[in-house]
């Protein structure tokens, strides 16, 4: 596909079921890297970086392969590749998740600088930082980083900030390290408990999962040859709910952990959103009015960073005025101009948007920045009057398996060209 067109004003009602969790299942598959025999993931999502991960496990010397249309078997490799190709690592940044399972397999990893990202640096100093501290030295070369460690042992390390990836990369390479190490300030998002679940599910040692200060002890090795289900993803089940608000619909998603959302849904009550939680399943019911609010942006359990820019999409009609403080990402806020198309009025200043809300969006021609503005504008689209072309699709594809089926399903008329 290379564009959208979203003829808006359609109402969205009835069920739908989210798909695995993106940021759940790239560093689980590069944990596989850690284990001696095979594994099988389920409900693994039919995404662009899910093939990109897969081909990067491939290249390495492993074998990874669909067994059906959601679930994936990752065979061991019988030589590791020390060496991440640069095309993939390049074309999305989770593939820098393979160097701790590399390093500590094989005391020596060469994986290329990811880079920085249209939303602003992602930059793995944490992650080297946190190598270092488990003996590795490390250097950069040529724009690759080269890691070496005869053996990686466990210690203390204190992050600076609870950064995902570092947390994730890190919990990795302790699973087969020679000690105890202990992640202080460590990530707390539901996607790190489900690979902290997955390892020790794998024979890996992991407590404290969830809490600011995990602790692994190193074992000697991961053995697999077990299946695992990735969690929901609840970036999905929150756009999709953003989805029913924004159109007045009366929307439940189902197969989710409204657990993972409690700052997010507190932010729809406040909206005087009609919320309705299960156990597994979210309910909201909406006249299409609804109210401005202010939110910022922080590390779990706080508002993630990834539903910033749909809900931003909504405010843009809500009743008042709304302020969004981004404090993540320096450059997530490019959805702006592309709203500002569509008749929203929005002023940026150092990191905070206020949005007054107006009474219709209008549809127009936009075009896709990153995956979540993406999804902002296809949200924007269904409820603007007239019609709304949305160019470079290839962000939504990276992150969203079937987004538009699924709207689609739910009543919304969207054309894919």
């Amino acid at each position: 596909m290379d564009r959208l067109i979203i003829h808006g004003g359609n109402r969205l009602t009835g069920h739908i079921s989210v798909s695995g969790a993106k940021n759940a299942v790239l560093p689980i598959l590069a944990a596989c890297i850690l284990l001696d025999e095979p594994v099988t993931l389920h409900n693994v999502p039919v995404l662009m970086d899910v093939r990109v991960m897969i081909r990067m496990l491939n290249a390495l010397g492993l074998r990874a392969e669909y067994c059906d249309t959601n679930s994936v078997t990752v065979f061991p490799a019988r030589c590791l590749k020390t060496m991440a190709p640069y095309d993939l690592v390049t074309a999305m940044r989770a593939s820098f998740f393979v160097a701790g399972p590399i390093l500590v397999r094989k005391g020596f990893a060469k994986v290329s600088l990811p880079g920085g990202c249209a939303i602003g640096a992602r930059v793995v100093d944490i992650h080297l930082m946190g190598f270092e501290k488990m003996g590795a030295t490390v250097s950069v070369e040529h724009g690759f980083v080269v890691l070496k460690a005869e053996q990686l042992v466990g210690c203390p390390i204190d992050l600076p900030f609870p950064s995902v990836g570092a947390t994730e990369n890190l919990m990795m390479a302790a699973t087969l390290a020679n000690g105890t190490t202990v992640i202080n300030n460590a990530a707390r998002e539901p996607e790190v408990c489900d690979l902290g679940n997955f390892l020790n599910t794998m024979g890996a040692n992991i407590t404290g999962l969830g809490t600011p200060s995990i602790t692994i002890v190193g074992q000697p090795r991961l053995l697999g040859n077990k299946e695992y289900s990735i969690m929901p993803d609840r970036i999905e089940a929150a756009t999709l709910l953003l989805a029913g608000i924004i159109t007045g619909g009366d929307l439940t998603v189902k197969h989710m952990n409204p657990q993972d959302l409690t700052a997010f849904l507190a932010c729809l009550k406040k909206m005087a959103v009609i919320v309705d939680v299960g156990n597994h399943s979210v309910r909201v019911q909406s006249s299409g009015q609804f109210s401005a609010c202010q939110f910022e942006t922080q590390p779990y359990p706080g508002f993630p960073t990834d539903i910033q820019a749909q809900l931003m999409a909504v405010l843009t009609v809500a009743n008042g005025v709304s302020i969004v403080r981004e404090t993540i990402f320096e450059k997530r806020f490019m959805h702006v101009n592309e709203l500002q198309r569509m008749g929203a009025v929005i002023g940026v200043r150092s990191g905070e948007a206020v949005i007054e809300g107006v009474s219709h969006l209008s549809g127009a021609d936009v075009r896709m920045t990153d995956l979540r503005a993406g999804a902002a504008l296809v949200i924007a689209g269904l409820a603007a009057t007239g019609t709304t072309v949305v160019h470079g699709l290839q962000h939504l594809s990276r992150g969203y398996e079937n987004l538009i089926g699924k709207l689609c399903d739910l009543g919304a008329k969207i054309e894919p060209i």
